[in-house]
């Protein structure tokens, strides 16, 4: 929420709380035509992962996209999509890139 607070982001601006309102199939989807793989979407960083021990498995993309519809810890967060760019974690690099592309528009 802090980052997308800094972020400023237009009024129009649609939020979804994923731990409410479940990311469907389609977003995801989505998502994946943006990013290019499901793996840039998935959280190596969820509890979760390490709990299932899937950092010693060998994940492909089918497996990505299964977990993150699977339990919404899995998706990196924020996911942000503005126009058809696509935002994707926390990182200063990221976030500062967001911020740049919302800059000029």
């Amino acid at each position: 929420m802090r980052i997308l607070k800094e972020l400023n982001l237009p009024s129009n601006f649609i939020f979804q709380d994923i731990k409410e309102r479940e990311i469907t199939v389609k977003q995801l989807e989505e998502m994946y035509k943006l990013s290019g793989s499901y793996e840039s979407l998935f959280s190596k960083r969820a509890k979760l992962y390490n709990e299932m021990d899937l950092k010693n498995q060998s994940l492909n993309e089918k497996d990505f996209k299964h977990y993150i519809l699977h339990h919404y810890t899995f998706l990196k967060r924020p996911v942000i999509i503005i126009e058809n760019q696509i935002f994707i974690g926390n990182s200063k690099n990221v976030v500062n890139a967001a911020r740049h592309f919302l800059n000029e528009q």
